[in-house]
Order: structure tokens, then C-alpha cells, then sequence
């Protein structure tokens, strides 16, 4: 289930298109994400929303039938952090994680700030 399936054109129309649950999940992850880097613009791309900085993707998050997924857009990120994420569903960029589970705000924190370090060195 993308935001484009719903008709969604922005992150608010994206997530008001969702169950409860995953609504409420990916609310929260998205105020963390916006506390971390409250600079960052917003947008749906590719069907889901998309945090960007200074231009450049950052992370996105998203749903599908019976899970959320939060989408570091980096291996070397997922690779760095695999140990600490033993506990979720993992794909090449991407943690896939239940609504009533979600990741803790401490480790999304830590997530989006190595994304941003590694966005400044051009990697």
C-alpha cells in the first residue's frame, strides 16, 4: 500500500490513508525523524514519504499490508547498525517493523543523525 495507491499527494494525505495503527506508528517515527532534523522538507516520492536535506534524500517511511517500513536509503547505515536492529525484518536499505512494535525513538535518532553525517561526507 503506497500513498500513490491512496491518492496521496503529501505526507499528511499519506498517512491519513492508512489503518489506525500504522498511522499512529509512523506518526510517531515521522515527529522523531522532524525532531532530529527539523530543516528537513518533506515529500512523496516514489509513493511514500521522503525526508530530504539540503536537497538530498535522507530517509523515508512507509506501510504495506501488515507492516510499517522505515527506509534508511543507505547500506553502509543498515550495515553499521545490523547489530542493533537484530530484532526487526531487514532488507537492503529498509526495516520493516509491526505498528504495535515500533523502533525507539533513541535508535531512529541515532539512525537519522548517521544518514545526515553521511549525506555531509558525499557518500
Amino acid at each position: 500500500m503506497t500513498g500513490k495507491e491512496h491518492g496521496a499527494t503529501d505526507v499528511n494525505g499519506f498517512l491519513a490513508s492508512l489503518p489506525d495503527d500504522q498511522r499512529e506508528a509512523l506518526a510517531e517515527l515521522r515527529a522523531t525523524i522532524r525532531a532530529v532534523v527539523p530543516t528537513a522538507t518533506e515529500g512523496i516520492s516514489y509513493g511514500i514519504p521522503t525526508f530530504k536535506l539540503d536537497g538530498r534524500p535522507l530517509v523515508a517511511i512507509g506501510a504495506s499490508r501488515g507492516h510499517c517500513g522505515f527506509y534508511l536509503m543507505s547500506t553502509g547505515v543498515m550495515d553499521a547498525y545490523r547489530g542493533e536492529l537484530t530484532a526487526y525484518d531487514l532488507g537492503k536499505g529498509t526495516i520493516r517493523f509491526q505498528p504495535d512494535a515500533p523502533i525507539p525513538a533513541s535508535l531512529v535518532r541515532t539512525l537519522v543523525e548517521a544518514r545526515i553525517a553521511e549525506n555531509e561526507r558525499g557518500a
